[in-house]
């Protein structure tokens, strides 16, 4: 296997976007990893020099601009978030007693996560399309994106935006709408916990939706494993569980990407 080489640099889109990139001297296709709600972490960075030791020139674009989105910040807020029982996260009141308990910065992140999180997902979708075009002008070769989480939803809306070759959607959001399954080129792989009630409730709608429009779909439900059992730096990792779906996720790319 030839020496990999990473680096982290910066491209143009509609603002300037970092980027983690990692690969062998020899690339045989590109994949873009697309991070968690947590942003470009080392968790993520551990993920594309795993793709690169594979072969794969890999990108994971830092999705956040403002300096206060770091790690830390997000967990702080979203726990404080996530103690909003499930079933009422949508209900103003409760998000404004949070919003209202919560230090500037946490504001900050809630006004980009929940207060205004359909602009900030648009405009992420913006930034992967430029990272994209970068990427497919850089290796002019065959291009795949996973994603996780959060990621996992943006994955599959890029999958309606560009022409991927492939895409891998851990258990993240559908698109929406759900018509724009007909515009995806690729085939693809979904990869879901058993206990995710919020995004496996979305699954009926999603296989309708792939056969009516005779898409290509590879789905695997890991039973017992919980949101995010992906993440070995995470509470709820399964390791079992995580090793077989990156086995199935080379196979998966291998074929694809070849």
């Amino acid at each position: 296997m030839s020496q990999i080489t990473s680096s982290e640099v910066a491209i143009r889109g509609d603002r300037e976007i970092k980027e983690y990139v990692a690969s062998p001297e020899n690339p045989k296709a590109g994949i873009i990893v697309i991070h968690e709600i947590w942003g470009l972490n080392d968790n993520i960075k551990d993920i594309v020099n795993r793709f690169a030791k594979e072969g794969y020139y890999v990108v994971a674009p830092h999705l956040y601009s403002q300096d206060f989105m770091n790690e830390e910040n997000i967990k702080s807020t979203m726990t404080k978030f996530w103690s909003i029982p499930a079933e009422k996260r949508g209900d103003e009141i409760y998000i404004q007693k949070v919003y209202e308990s919560s230090t500037d910065v946490q504001k900050k992140i809630i006004d980009v996560l929940v207060m205004n999180r359909e602009n900030t997902m648009k405009q992420m979708i913006k930034d992967l399309v430029s990272v994209y075009s970068n990427l497919k002008n850089t290796l002019n070769k065959k291009i795949g994106a996973i994603g996780f989480c959060m990621g996992g939803g943006l994955a599959f809306e890029l999958a309606t935006e560009v022409e991927l070759d492939a895409v891998t959607v851990f258990y993240g959001a559908n698109p929406n709408p759900l018509e724009k399954i007909s515009k995806i080129k690729g085939p693809i792989l979904g990869i879901y916990a058993g206990e995710d009630r919020n995004i496996d409730s979305g699954l009926p709608d999603l296989l309708k939706a792939i056969i009516e429009y005779k898409k290509d779909l590879e789905l695997k439900i890991y039973p017992g494993t919980q949101h995010a059992f992906f993440n070995d730096r995470g509470p709820v990792y399964n390791k079992d569980a995580a090793e077989d779906a990156w086995n199935r996720t080379i196979r998966f790319f291998s074929r694809w990407l070849s």
